[in-house]
């Protein structure tokens, strides 16, 4: 029989910690040994604990939790779920908690929260459970600025898509991509109240602008448009160019927005002058849209195993052959560029 993964639950709210507890002691391959009231107990329990993954809210007395994470993720990488209600300050929070290393989060109930909870108990049990299988690393400084290359911009589009550890990864790409790169479309599985803050922060960490897409902006050079959430984003082509074409219908995939919808739509819209890179994540979504892009003759990438924080959808995507070469984080952004390089000066050659 295999081993229970074990949890420490980090709550000030007595009512929460008992909660947390019992409902993650229902799944029959977890186990909450500690529950702790703030960090600095958390601290020596991590210690003498060693859990395999944590949960953490984050407003907490002696020491807010995104102070808190920094130091695990600094001192002692270990897996941590946030789970923290969904207020506009909290939602900022946890996008930075995310970019710390905080594998996922949880949107606590803001009412009712005995019968709401319980609500949650598959997604915060997979949620959990996933972590415990997740592979954390220490933070990773931003590298030098990167000078301007030449492109065919105006042909080519980049489309990434992620879910779980997605916001860390996207972040370290685009910190490495110049400000002139052939445009991003970018999917990563995160609620309405989220795709804004992500979009902010990621606009003050590259050299490109980066926003959440509008329904028919035209998709340009040098700019990064981010799925808002509860809503696909697809490319289409209008005249000579490319815009953003949003919609609320149905979860593809079990999700909205969906990567296999925007890689599918790029697909259809960009064919080989595309790229795809698909990266960490729980599920499928994106492996059936990668491999239509990469039957349209696009070039399509998915991140390694080694440096995936859940290997799940790139690793669907790699078995079903969507992915035309596997490639470690650190390597992603310069294979991108390579990729672009040559698709432009293909795009040259024939006229």
């Amino acid at each position: 029989m295999k081993r229970r993964k074990t949890v420490l639950v980090v709550d000030d709210s007595a009512l929460m910690r008992q909660m947390l507890t019992s409902l993650i002691n229902r799944a029959p391959d977890l186990e909450v040994v500690g529950a702790a009231p703030d960090p600095l107990i958390a601290r020596k329990m991590i210690k003498e604990l060693n859990p395999d993954v944590v949960t953490l809210d984050i407003e907490m007395p002696k020491m807010d939790g995104i102070t808190f994470l920094s130091k695990i993720m600094t001192l002692r990488p270990t897996p941590v779920v946030m789970i923290s209600s969904l207020t506009q300050e909290s939602a900022e929070a946890t996008m930075k908690a995310l970019e710390l290393g905080a594998v996922d989060y949880v949107a606590k109930p803001m009412s009712g929260l005995r019968e709401n909870l319980l609500l949650l108990e598959d997604e915060i049990t997979a949620k959990v459970r996933s972590a415990a299988g997740a592979r954390v690393r220490q933070l990773v400084l931003k590298g030098d600025a990167k000078p301007n290359l030449s492109f065919s911009t105006t042909e080519q589009v980049i489309a990434i898509g992620a879910s779980t550890g997605g916001v860390q990864a996207i972040t370290q790409i685009l910190e490495e991509m110049p400000a002139n790169s052939p445009a991003v479309v970018i999917t990563q599985h995160m609620p309405k109240e989220f795709t804004g803050g992500f979009a902010a922060r990621l606009n003050g960490k590259t050299a490109m602008q980066v926003s959440e897409a509008r329904q028919g902006e035209r998709i340009i050079p040098g700019h990064v448009f981010i799925a808002p959430g509860d809503t696909h984003l697809g490319v289409q082509r209008s005249g000579a160019y490319y815009t953003c074409n949003l919609t609320d219908g149905p979860k593809v995939s079990g999700h909205r927005p969906s990567v296999d919808a925007m890689f599918a739509s790029v697909a259809e819209a960009v064919g080989d002058r595309a790229i795809g890179v698909i990266l960490t994540g729980m599920g499928k979504d994106g492996a059936e849209g990668l491999l239509q892009m990469r039957k349209a003759g696009a070039r399509t990438f998915g991140q390694d195993e080694a440096t995936a924080t859940v290997y799940g959808m790139c690793g669907v995507a790699w078995k079903t052959g969507a992915v035309e070469q596997q490639l470690p984080l650190s390597q992603m952004a310069s294979n991108i560029l390579n990729a672009c390089r040559d698709i432009g000066e293909a795009c040259r050659k024939a006229g």
